[in-house]
């Protein structure tokens, strides 16, 4: 203490020089390590998947309503009466349906249309995730069944 009286250092200065201190090349390494592990362990993990059938579902559902609020395109209140109202209509209404629904969905799902006249899209494979909607009209149920192409 002698020193610190005659002003060659001060406590301060004395206190930090007596604890140790890490080198920076040191805690610069450690933090890459811990960025490094952090990625391979999300490369290994992966992210986690949604639950596919919920976004199926969704998909389904808004196909169903884009053609429970579509106008017609021959008579009918909507695109779905016109289609639902009998077998003749659906056959006339067939091919433009197909189209319509395909252009609705993302371009990554396919697609079936079920109605009690008749079919339209793809048949779908076994053992794969499907989302559903269904429509009740006065003419029968739709259902639309979609997955993953």
């Amino acid at each position: 203490m002698a020193d610190v009286a005659e002003g060659s250092a001060t406590p301060h200065s004395v206190e930090r020089d007596a604890r140790a201190q890490l080198p920076m090349p040191a805690v610069e390494g450690a933090l890459a390590v811990v960025l490094v592990l952090g990625v391979v362990v999300g490369f290994a993990l992966g992210v986690p998947q949604p639950n596919g059938t919920q976004q199926l579902d969704a998909y389904a559902e808004d196909a169903a309503t884009i053609l429970t609020q579509e106008p017609p395109r021959h008579r009918g209140g909507t695109r779905l009466a016109e289609v639902m109202e009998s077998a003749d209509a659906f056959e006339r209404e067939r091919a433009a349906l197909d189209r319509r629904v395909g252009r609705i969905l993302p371009d990554n799902v396919m697609f079936r249309v079920e109605t009690p006249y008749g079919r339209v899209g793809h048949r779908k494979p076994a053992r794969v995730a499907v989302g559903t909607a269904t429509v009740t009209t006065r003419h029968g149920d739709l259902t639309i069944r979609v997955w993953y192409a």
